[in-house]
């Protein structure tokens, strides 16, 4: 169980982490920046197991991979929109961070709402609702396990 954290159409990538904290050298100093353009305590309000629910097109602008790592930094446990730009969600599967397609799930939730993932099963459970997300195929789904792609990709080479 997390809170959700309920963000708009079209977020990019600079609104997840401004271009200026780039600089920093770790994601752990990037992470306390996350979302500051749209929710300035962001940072310090999300928890480990919380959630990242967005409309459309989440994640569109830049390719930086910094987005999603600061996301799953602070312990997000998935994003889930309506939508996905392509770059941002190969990025968060790249790192290990779940990206789920859940059409109807913005339009039923408020921020802070609690909220339950039952990632293989493709099913978030909130309100006394239950709505059927895009189920990720087991390989995919292994790729999450190890870490993401790159961890996985590091594994097999062992």
């Amino acid at each position: 169980m997390g809170k959700i954290f309920r963000f708009h159409t079209d977020v990019d990538t600079d609104q997840i982490l401004a271009s200026q904290y780039l600089l920093y050298p770790t994601i752990e100093e990037m992470k306390e920046h996350t979302f500051e353009s749209l929710d300035p305590e962001f940072a310090r309000k999300v928890q480990p197991g919380d959630f990242v629910v967005a409309a459309e097109n989440f994640g569109c602008g830049s390719s930086r991979e910094q987005a999603p790592s600061v996301l799953k930094a602070l312990g997000v446990r998935a994003v889930l929109a309506k939508s996905f730009a392509r770059i941002f969600y190969r990025n968060a599967i790249n790192i290990g961070l779940p990206v789920i397609v859940c059409r109807d799930l913005y339009d039923n939730v408020a921020d802070q709402d609690e909220m339950e993932l039952f990632l293989e099963e493709g099913i978030v459970r909130t309100g006394g609702k239950e709505f059927t997300c895009t189920k990720l195929p087991a390989q995919m789904q292994r790729i999450l396990d190890q870490g993401g792609l790159i961890a996985s990709l590091n594994r097999e080479e062992d």
